[in-house]
């Protein structure tokens, strides 16, 4: 039976908590995990690297302990940690748990939610010579020349993709190599969301953007006093391929532009807060138009009452 929104009535079979960065989702995972016996199961593509515990503001030891948390801290930086990853890793961890616990999604990657619901395309997967052979053409390059030569072999995907879009402008060009097709033409074949059908709580959280902004800049000032400079230069001792997701999380450039001597620390910080308030403007504009109808936009202040709401209503109600 569905309710007047569309979605499911009755207890749903697992929560999706989303929104912008520094909105609260964890806060509001952890306290339904405490209250309802539920697994917390991370669904934010920076969350999953070891490497940054700090600078992506993963959950503290002592949250962790306090509920059951799966998929933070739990891939090596030097791994490309692909939306296809995770999809299989949360159908594994949903086998696993849900028997006994609520499976809580937490996070702020829109990919990572569609691909839980709404499958993934089948893209193919690209032999390793392949990508190197490609990387090393690429390096010196600028985004905008890529993209240009993206436009020579591959004109529909160019045309759909920014000229600034530096690593979904060389997946495309890997794509093609690979395959001598277009990435585009892969996205109809879809492979099946392992949450697919069933009765599903979707939150996204909208602070006041003011309020979120001040949060946002909090955070990061936080982030500096935890240790996050020294997270950095442990990472930049690594030598990683820059185009690595792990390289290009929000703080990481201008944290090593300051120990390379390009930035001071009040530019790096700057940049960093600035970079993280652009990505929660693109996280909102993302899930307005690229999600459905049946996601609660709600203030952190009311999701608990919503989800307390759901999760106390008997099943198939």
């Amino acid at each position: 039976m569905r309710s007047s929104d569309g979605q499911e009535a009755g207890r749903p079979a697992a929560i999706l908590i989303a929104g912008p960065t520094a909105s609260g989702k964890s806060a509001l995972g952890l306290r339904i995990a405490r209250a309802f016996g539920g697994t917390v199961i991370n669904t934010d593509s920076m969350q999953v690297y070891a490497d940054l515990r700090v600078l992506s503001a993963r959950p503290t030891p002592e949250e962790e302990a306090s509920a059951p948390h799966r998929l933070y801290g739990s891939v090596d930086g030097a791994v490309n940690f692909s939306v296809g990853h995770f999809q299989r890793q949360a159908a594994t961890i949903l086998a696993e748990c849900e028997a006994a616990s609520l499976p809580i999604f937490v996070g702020g990657t829109g990919l990572y939610f569609r691909s839980l619901d709404e499958g993934i395309s089948d893209l193919p997967t690209v032999p390793e010579a392949i990508r190197a052979q490609i990387r090393a053409e690429a390096e010196g390059q600028p985004t905008e020349s890529l993209h240009a030569s993206l436009a020579l072999r591959d004109p529909e995907s160019a045309q759909r993709l920014r000229s600034s879009d530096r690593m979904r402008v060389m997946r495309a060009l890997e794509i093609f190599a690979a395959t001598g097709r277009s990435i585009g033409s892969f996205h109809e074949a879809r492979l099946p969301g392992p949450l697919a059908g069933r009765p599903l709580l979707k939150i996204f959280l909208a602070p006041e953007r003011e309020t979120l902004r001040r949060r946002i800049d909090a955070r990061f000032a936080t982030m500096m006093e935890q240790g996050a400079l020294d997270e950095v230069a442990a990472l930049r001792e690594r030598r990683l391929d820059p185009l690595l997701p792990v390289m290009r999380a929000h703080g990481v450039p201008g944290l090593i532009a300051h120990l390379d001597g390009s930035l001071s620390r009040e530019e790096a910080i700057q940049r960093g807060q600035g970079d993280t308030r652009r990505y929660a403007k693109r996280q909102f504009t993302w899930f307005r138009h690229q999600m459905g109808e049946d996601w609660h936009w709600t203030t952190p202040e009311a999701a608990w009452s919503l989800a307390e709401a759901r999760l106390s209503a008997p099943a198939g109600r």
